[in-house]
């Protein structure tokens, strides 16, 4: 049975969306226990005539919630009964819980992991690794994203091994072809910081680097893995899903601006519903925590049911694939970098 916590406070539809999905979780995996954070009271009156093994779902009192505004050195200090830092705390300290999952602050999520949790044996930081469709009808992940805002061509290159590894267990990506985020394709391109790690990369046997990537190419379907720092890759990943979402919205109004318009789309309704659901990001969970000690997946904030259940998943399968032991070995194989 995998053990999982799931705080179900500080994403904007609370605890109505954790709650949800965890029981969709449940019901579809039977090795599956989770441990729900949050003020008891509200989260018995959710579950309240919902149907569910009881057998394998605990709640665990933590009645103070995080703001996104709060400052994340104070909360790890001073709000150890909020869902979140109730979690980290209970994934530290119990060896059968395997992972935990929040879409509350980043910030704060971040703080804590690394305070508490601390990382994984070799590795200098954690990265966030997030996933979005491609064109071709696959996926491609950009780590870091948001994380790490400055980072060395040591941290771009554990980033690499380090996701590579996870689209290869988690998802079945056979050698994810990874790219180098830069302002152009060429091996000249970049500061010295994207030089020296493409450099580094193509000396990495573990990761099939395939070279720079401009940022329009993301959803090509030519990448599998995009690496970067966190404040690069995090300006891409809002960039893209905004971009997505503003075009829907713009294709939805010019198809209501004339009848012709409306009778073709209503042709075409199922189509359009399909290219909906795949530009959805809350089909494709959320963003991993890669390189901390016990598993973190960092949900949007703006997460729903389905979302929750998607991250749920992505943490289940972190901890089957045994990834994390997986990362140790591979970062042990090459030489240590001073941060």
């Amino acid at each position: 049975m995998i053990k999982i916590l799931v705080d179900c406070f500080g994403g904007d539809h609370s605890p109505q969306a954790q709650v949800a999905g965890s029981l969709a979780a449940l019901a579809k995996n039977p090795n599956l226990h989770l441990l729900l954070t949050g003020d008891q009271a509200l989260l018995e009156a959710e579950l309240k005539g919902k149907t569910y093994d009881a057998t394998r779902l605990d709640i665990i009192h933590a009645p103070e919630v995080i703001g996104c505004d709060e400052k994340p050195t104070d909360v790890i200090r001073l709000k150890r009964n909020s869902s979140m830092m109730k979690a980290i705390i209970l994934l530290r300290d119990e060896d059968d819980i395997a992972a935990m999952v929040s879409c509350g602050s980043t910030g704060a999520l971040v703080t804590g992991a690394l305070v508490r949790l601390g990382r994984i044996p070799g590795v200098i930081r954690p990265a966030f690794c997030p996933l979005l469709p491609t064109m071709e009808g696959g996926i491609v992940g950009i780590c870091d994203s948001g994380a790490n805002p400055e980072v060395t061509p040591a941290h771009l290159r554990q980033f690499a091994i380090m996701a590579s590894l996870y689209l290869e267990n988690v998802y079945g990506v056979d050698k994810p072809r990874t790219a180098l985020l830069n302002v152009g394709k060429e091996a000249e391109k970049g500061d010295d910081i994207r030089r020296e790690a493409y450099q580094l990369l193509q000396q990495t046997p573990s990761v099939n680097f395939v070279g720079n990537m401009e940022s329009r190419d993301l959803l090509s379907g030519a990448y599998d893995l995009v690496v970067a720092d966190g404040f690069s890759g995090n300006v891409l990943v809002k960039t893209t899903e905004g971009t997505a979402i503003e075009l829907l919205k713009k294709l939805k109004k010019d198809i209501y601006s004339r009848t012709l318009y409306k009778v073709g789309a209503l042709l075409m309704k199922r189509m359009f519903q399909e290219e909906k659901e795949f530009m959805n990001y809350q089909n494709y969970g959320g963003s991993v925590l890669l390189g901390t000690a016990k598993v973190v997946v960092k949900g949007h904030g703006s997460s729903k049911a389905v979302a929750v259940e998607k991250c749920i998943e992505q943490a289940y399968r972190m901890e089957i694939s045994k990834l994390s032991s997986k990362i140790e070995t591979e970062i042990a194989r090459y030489e240590h970098y001073e941060e």
